[in-house]
């Protein structure tokens, strides 16, 4: 199971082999895992034309994460470091000891009745049994969906009912800081307001918070796992689900990702080279959290996959203790690569604005720093090329792709990077800019981004039980691309810019959230006539929602009331990740004469950004008088002072 790399002299001549001849390339790449049943063909489209990888390959994906390893010399290797400043905790398992920690909790699942198929949700904190849990799934061929820990009871009923889990796997607690978050009372409610009734739950009864069991439903993870007996690898097909990934959907409903184990696992193992650099035995560490696809991605099954030490963190950026952990954790563990978001760069240089803490510590095994999960402007690129004097690496990827679209391939010798591009295109990603009516556009010219199809293995193949919002979703838009969903350009020498959303979903510190769905809940208020959420430019969080609203005739509620009961109803049904601070009562909201906010409009002046007046609107007094409500309350990047 080594690379395929080195078949290619270089990123160029890779590349147009993965778009010329996909197949050939692909084909290549899925001779470095180890399949129970070869696939029979390499490309082909299922009964509703949708392009599928790998037909006919039979595979396990827990076993390529682990008893392979066991079986081909790394078993007393390094698989995991839990490393938990919150709980003052570092803990090493081995290959061979994980392997069999998820073999018997494969076991108790298997003994619960959950089988190949059968779905579990895991609603959990960053800690190893969350993995074991993932990986225990994928061992009997079910499917698990990771739900955010902490995310509010409403996000999780809904993620409950769609998924339909035989069990939901808990924990007693997740740790903010120095504050204990109790999970159960979260569940309690979710599964109380759940039209779907799971048959059992299991939960981890973490010492800083005992949950309240209900006999009969609740079982004690100790308990089941003392009783269960180690289960070897079910044989699934390459296109049978591995899990479910939910995100947001404009409509306020959660798009269900499907990943499939064969193409997940051929990209992942492709990618741990070819984009970074890193080989077996290296150890990797992705900063985030299971809930999310790079916790899926890239701390669990990518560097497990390619027989790495992968890095566990529970913890924060800061005040874990201080702004020098991720230094701390780096030099202790000997980390090759450390793969974060922008957002965390920005909470260290917030708290150490002169990288004091970064003098505490010799980083010596530290080679590359990749950032995803929102765009990184050009100042955190410089300060953390500055501070850490390696190559700091922006690259591109959603949660539907499960991998990235477009980056500097390290594997294949790093190019010049140019601050504000996300980079090229990777191996199979024919990436091209199109215009409102499908045409490709000449460079610098900004227009939506979209992928030619066929997309390359491990991108999702459709929806969870909803091949028409699939199409719809991602297809309909142009035909024979996959519709990204972002703005951006491509300059003259093929490096990608990516610009931000142009549909309602906003990122707030690598949170995909709907503000359709905040609209909804901002328009259930008594007081609200009609609102609008938009997401506008924050330092630190790429994004955050604020809301505009028009009062009901006769309303006399003040806009401190108001703003308080809309964040305490956000953070109610979303949860504080959110991050909606800020409500606006404005007299009306610019609109066309058809009617349709003008929200990118709002974004622009509440960012600072030059926009144009567009001919179709109604009233364009409406701005300037916006511009100065913002301007007063001091919100927006363009009126800090």
């Amino acid at each position: 199971m080594e690379t395929a790399t080195q078949t290619y002299r270089s990123y160029a001549e890779a590349y147009e082999k993965s778009i010329q001849d996909p197949e050939g390339f692909w084909g290549e790449q899925a001779r470095q895992i180890a399949w129970f049943e070869e696939p029979k063909q390499i490309l082909t489209t299922d009964e509703n034309g949708f392009y599928r990888w790998f037909a006919g390959g039979k595979l396990n994906t827990a076993y390529l994460a682990l008893d392979y390893h066991v079986e081909n010399g790394r078993a007393d290797q390094t698989a995991l470091i839990y490393d938990s400043p919150v709980t003052n905790t570092i803990r090493k398992y081995s290959y061979r000891e994980f392997r069999d920690m998820v073999a018997r909790f494969a076991g108790a699942l298997h003994g619960l009745g959950v089988g190949k198929g059968d779905t579990v949700v895991i609603y959990m904190p960053v800690i190893p049994e969350a993995v074991v849990a993932m990986l225990a799934c994928a061992r009997l061929g079910a499917i698990h969906s990771v739900v955010f820990g902490g995310f509010a009871p409403h996000e999780l009923t809904v993620r409950i009912d769609d998924a339909r889990p035989k069990v939901v796997i808990s924990a007693s607690c997740g740790i903010e800081f120095d504050k204990h978050i109790p999970y159960k009372p979260l569940l309690d409610k979710a599964l109380n307001d759940s039209k779907h009734k799971p048959e059992h739950t299991i939960i981890l009864q973490r010492p800083y918070v005992v949950a309240d069991m209900q006999p009969g439903r609740d079982l004690d993870y100790v308990d089941v796992l003392q009783k269960a007996q180690p289960v070897e690898p079910v044989p699934v097909d390459a296109h049978d689900p591995l899990y479910i990934l939910y995100t947001s959907g404009t409509t306020g409903k959660p798009k269900g990702i499907v990943r499939d184990n064969g193409g997940h696992a051929v990209a992942l193992k492709f990618s741990m080279k070819a984009v970074y650099g890193v080989d077996p035995g290296d150890v990797f560490w992705a900063a985030s959290d299971v809930g999310w696809a790079v916790g899926h991605s890239y701390l669990v099954y990518a560097p497990l996959i390619h027989g790495c030490t992968t890095v566990l963190f529970e913890g924060k950026p800061v005040r874990t203790p201080d702004a020098g952990t991720f230094w701390r954790i780096i030099m202790q563990h000997d980390v090759k690569v450390l793969f974060t978001a922008p957002t965390a760069i920005r909470a260290i240089k917030k708290e150490d604005p002169e990288g004091i803490e970064k003098i505490k510590y010799d980083l010596p095994s530290l080679k590359y720093l990749f950032l995803a999960g929102e765009r990184c402007d050009p100042a955190t690129y410089y300060w953390a090329k500055d501070l850490l004097r390696i190559p700091v690496v922006d690259h591109w990827w959603q949660t539907e792709s499960g991998w990235p679209m477009v980056a500097n391939m390290v594997g294949y010798g790093l190019k010049p990077a140019k601050p504000g591009s996300a980079g090229l295109p990777v191996c199979g990603y024919k990436v091209e800019i199109l215009g409102e009516e499908g045409q490709e556009l000449i460079p610098a010219q900004e227009g939506y981004v979209a992928v030619k199809l066929p997309l390359p293995p491990g991108c999702l193949p459709t929806l969870w039980e909803d091949n028409d919002r699939f199409y719809k979703s991602y297809l309909d838009r142009f035909p024979g691309y996959y519709m990204t969903g972002d703005g951006g350009y491509m300059d003259e020498d093929g490096y990608i810019y990516i610009m931000g959303r142009i549909d309602d979903v906003i990122n707030v510190s690598g949170h995909r959230l709907s503000t359709g769905e905040m609209e909804e809940m901002v328009a259930s208020h008594p007081a609200v006539a009609e609102c609008a959420v938009v997401g506008i430019a924050d330092d630190l969080r790429g994004q955050r929602p604020i809301g505009l609203v028009v009062l009901k005739d006769g309303q006399n509620i003040s806009e401190e009331q108001i703003e308080q009961e809309l964040i305490a109803m956000i953070r109610e049904k979303i949860g504080a990740v959110a991050y909606f601070r800020n409500a606006l009562i404005v007299k009306r909201l610019p609109k066309t004469r058809s009617g349709k906010i003008l929200r990118k409009i709002l974004r622009n002046i509440a960012d600072g950004v030059h926009y144009a007046i567009p001919s179709t609107i109604d009233d364009p007094a409406i701005l300037t008088e916006i511009h100065d409500d913002l301007k007063e309350r001091k919100i927006g990047n363009a009126f800090l002072e």
